[in-house]
């Protein structure tokens, strides 16, 4: 908030010295303007007045300007007016008095003779309301200004402000801190989904605590379970190191038993294995209705310009919309996880979008030219952390088309793919509503 402080001085700062300039500017054009044209005005219609009737004193009452007349004689009475000699042969002293006047005049020359207009600065020009409505107009301009700045400062930085902290406290695993609720028309949908985010930051984080206290839970009965047939079968063989048992038949019997412990033994082995492949992966979904054309703008929104930026084509075939069982936001992260892959492993010319026709479900097919998926490796794409030979140096996890087949299966769905020499197609099948 330092930065919006300074920048609040620094309008004030720039509108006082606009509010200046402009009051200066005006004063001047005023005294240099207006004045002058009327006092102008006002010696152009005396001068004509004596013009025509050649008579001295006149009423200046009538005048706002003016504040007296006086005439020169004899400068021009026995030569003609533009000999410079004859000019300068009139009485200096007259002439002197005549050009020294207190205050600002105006010279004329009327019939050989001329006269001074004596005017001074009307201060009385009617110029308030002018200069009271152009201080209002800045005066408006300025409140909008701080107005603005103000509405950046309580519905832009503030939020943001609120949520400074969040992130710090995010990275240091509180998860509990809470997200102040904002209706702002810009951000109250993103401080929403930071505290939804942040809600399922911490429910994930109950959930794992739940599933590690029950795997270690479910570790330590089937150990202390496994104990019980391992002793029996360390004493059987014990015994039989010993010869103890001679008789054959109970040699058999014992052989029976220890084959028997040993299959109790497997069983708690199978529960352990089956455990440690449980879903670690908590994926909610929450099924509903949509149309396709909204998962199809969702998807077209988001990568029509990444792959243009790429020079990779992107194509999407004309389809029928129609209503969809299942989630959109699910829906959309599955075609993000097949396009990305489309990305990554494909030769980068195109990807397309088809629709297959289907009379029981809703197929979306995404194309992408090059395969390099080696013969064999196709059915086992969707397995968790597998990763086929193509991958290289391409980073991953080996999770996301597992994550697909994951998130369809819970939306009554399905995915499978299908591969040629030139391209790979991965089809999504969707439930009709």
């Amino acid at each position: 908030m330092k930065a919006w402080k300074r920048l609040f001085i620094v309008t004030a700062l720039f509108v006082i010295l606009i509010f200046c300039i402009a009051n200066a500017m005006f004063f001047h054009f005023l005294n240099t303007q207006e004045n002058d044209r009327q006092y102008r005005v006002e010696i152009n219609r005396a001068a004509l007045l004596i013009e025509k009737n050649e008579s001295l004193p006149i009423d200046l009452s009538q005048y706002e300007s003016l504040t007296h007349v006086e005439k020169l004689d004899g400068l021009f009475s026995n030569a003609d007016k533009n000999d410079a000699q004859i000019f300068f042969q009139a009485d200096a002293a007259a002439i002197r008095n005549f050009f020294q006047a207190d205050s600002d005049y105006a010279v004329r020359e009327i019939h050989g003779s001329l006269y001074r207009f004596d005017h001074a600065a009307n201060t009385e020009i009617q110029s308030l309301p002018f200069q009271t409505g152009v201080n209002a107009i800045l005066a408006a301009m300025a409140a909008a200004l701080f107005g603005i700045l103000f509405y950046i400062r309580l519905k832009i930085l503030g939020p943001f402000e609120n949520l400074a902290n969040v992130p710090y406290e995010l990275s240091k695993g509180n998860l509990t801190v809470p997200v102040k609720e904002n209706k702002n028309r810009f951000f109250g949908k993103f401080l929403w989904g930071v505290d939804l985010l942040r809600e399922n930051m911490e429910q994930q984080k109950l959930r794992e605590q739940a599933l590690q206290k029950e795997k270690k839970t479910l570790l330590l009965s089937l150990s202390h379970d496994m104990k019980t047939p391992l002793s029996a079968i360390k004493l059987y063989a014990k015994a039989l190191s010993k010869n103890l048992y001679q008789d054959t038949k109970k040699q058999q019997r014992i052989a029976e038993s220890i084959n028997q412990k040993a299959d109790e033994i497997e069983a708690y082995l199978s529960q352990i294995t089956t455990a440690s492949r449980e879903d670690f992966l908590c994926l909610d979904v929450k099924n509903g209705e949509f149309y396709l054309s909204d998962l199809i703008q969702n998807i077209s929104t988001y990568y029509s310009e990444k792959l243009a930026l790429v020079k990779t084509e992107f194509v999407i075939e004309r389809y029928r919309d129609c209503m969809i069982y299942g989630d959109l936001n699910r829906s959309v992260e599955t075609l993000q996880n097949i396009i990305e892959n489309a990305v990554k492993y494909g030769d980068g010319r195109s990807i397309r979008l088809s629709f297959p026709e289907d009379d029981e479900g809703v197929l979306v097919a995404v194309k992408n030219s090059g395969c390099s998926l080696e013969s064999g490796e196709l059915p086992h794409i969707f397995e968790s952390f597998w990763r086929g030979a193509n991958c290289g140096n391409v980073r991953g996890s080996g999770l996301g088309l597992y994550i697909c087949r994951q998130l369809m299966h819970k939306m009554n769905g399905d995915i499978f793919a299908q591969a040629n020499e030139d391209s790979l197609t991965v089809t999504v099948v969707f439930t009709r509503a």
